[in-house]
């Protein structure tokens, strides 16, 4: 299955609202014929444009290949969370990379999130960013655990931003029964992001870069100059930068042993205007404690924007409106009957450890992916990131190369029903609440 065209009409972004309240570029058109380029970057998502943006003000010759339009993807459908670190917790780093390693990759999640304000005011890109993530723990046992990391980030990584929350602070914050604490991250936040990639497209383009849109690329000859082959044409470079994330198929067996694509879904529902309706007190984002996460904001027009719900297909469910209501009702009770007015689905990808996947597969060949969630910050860094280290300094590549990345067992062929089986059984304990 080629979950490019699974689920989606080829270059028609999905209903979303996002798609409907961001202004994309005008149409890049396609590569037709054969080409040159230093670097040719596969993907129009966070990744490959802020990699082409970064090398393209390098002074780089940078070419984008995207197989619909820049932001279709994960980019342009996710939860809009900028969060802070990485999506494990610095003392699980701690114990995986050792105590240098694991500050240096809190140091690059506090990088990732200076990057996106850097690069909206040098660009003028105006994302609707808000600060403020909320951590929601669903059991009370939970809430120590969540007030002792917020102590360890002070203590240990001096992160003064973190607001601790009770059962009470929470319920002022985000009218729900169904949280018993947390904390808020004051230094963590929420965008449009789709209007964050539209505005990396034009901030590419305006610095050099060249952009083609409708360009689906099906095979990466290796070697000492690397043919990249579309369905029209081909580019001759000397790197390839794999920014496809949960779109990778099998242009890379090696990077998609590590990373699998899952899909997620969002809904927004009508302006929320009604007292009763008031659900989030202030203008934060949520993410709770499920295994799968349930995580929800505000759009500008105080709209819910929800995610939730879990499929283990790659089909989109005929009603995704109707999958993502029932935890949305389970957390927001008062909400149980309001109008959805969109619903949307995403391909994203992940990995065994939830830590994003850098890897130089072949000579040339460079690829970041397998943000788990985590990616809005982490893959606009990466972008910046990968450009360096085609530059001569891959001091930063290498220490996110350095963290473990396991195989799916399995294979490509066995990975999704064995996650599949997995993820059952996580969802399981989060209904039993074990």
């Amino acid at each position: 299955m080629n979950l490019l065209f699974s689920n989606d009409r080829r270059g028609e972004f999905p209903n979303s609202w996002y798609a409907a309240t961001a202004t994309p570029p005008l149409p890049f058109s396609p590569l037709r014929g054969r080409d040159t380029a230093t670097v040719c970057v596969i993907g129009g998502g966070f990744t490959g444009l802020s990699t082409a943006l970064h090398l393209a003000k390098a002074g780089v010759d940078v070419v984008v290949l995207e197989a619909h339009r820049v932001g279709f993807g994960a980019s342009g459908r996710n939860g809009g969370q900028v969060g802070s670190g990485q999506r494990l917790e610095q003392t699980d780093l701690e114990k995986m990379m050792g105590d240098a390693d694991a500050t240096a990759l809190w140091q690059l999640g506090e990088d990732a999130k200076a990057k996106i304000a850097d690069l909206c005011a040098a660009h003028g890109i105006d994302c609707d960013y808000r600060p403020g993530v909320v951590h929601a723990d669903c059991h009370a046992r939970d809430v120590p655990h969540a007030h002792a990391y917020a102590k360890h980030l002070h203590d240990r990584y001096g992160y003064d931003r973190i607001e601790l929350l009770d059962r009470e602070g929470l319920r002022a914050m985000v009218d729900s029964p169904a949280y018993h604490g947390g904390y808020v991250d004051w230094g963590a936040g929420h965008l449009h992001p789709l209007k964050l990639a539209f505005g990396l497209a034009r901030a590419a383009v305006t610095a050099g870069a060249r952009i083609h849109e409708g360009t689906w690329v099906h095979d990466i000859q290796t070697g000492t100059r690397p043919l990249v082959r579309t369905d029209m044409g081909s580019i001759e470079c000397d790197h390839v930068v794999l920014a496809t994330n949960g779109y990778m198929g099998r242009l890379n067996d090696q990077v998609a042993a590590r990373v699998m694509p899952i899909n997620n879904f969002i809904v927004a529902t009508k302006p929320l205007t009604e007292p009763q309706e008031q659900v989030l007190k202030q203008d934060v984002a949520v993410a709770d404690s499920k295994f799968v996460v349930n995580y929800f904001r505000l759009s500008d027009d105080k709209r819910l924007l929800f995610g939730g719900g879990e499929t283990y297909g790659y089909r989109f469910p005929r009603d995704i409106a109707a999958l993502v209501r029932k935890p949305m009702s389970q957390i927001f009770p008062q909400l149980a009957d309001v109008a959805i007015e969109y619903a949307w689905g995403g391909t994203l990808a992940i990995t065994r450890n939830r830590l994003p996947c850098f890897m130089r597969p072949a000579p040339g060949v460079w690829s970041a992916s397998g943000y788990s969630g985590h990616g809005v910050a982490l893959a606009v860094l990466a972008g910046d990131i990968i450009a360096e280290a085609i530059a001569g300094n891959s001091a930063r590549f290498d220490l996110m190369a350095r963290v473990p990345q396991p195989r799916f067992p399995g294979g490509t062929g066995l990975r999704s029903p064995l996650l599949a089986g997995a993820m059952t059984w996580f969802s399981l304990r989060d209904r039993l609440g074990l």
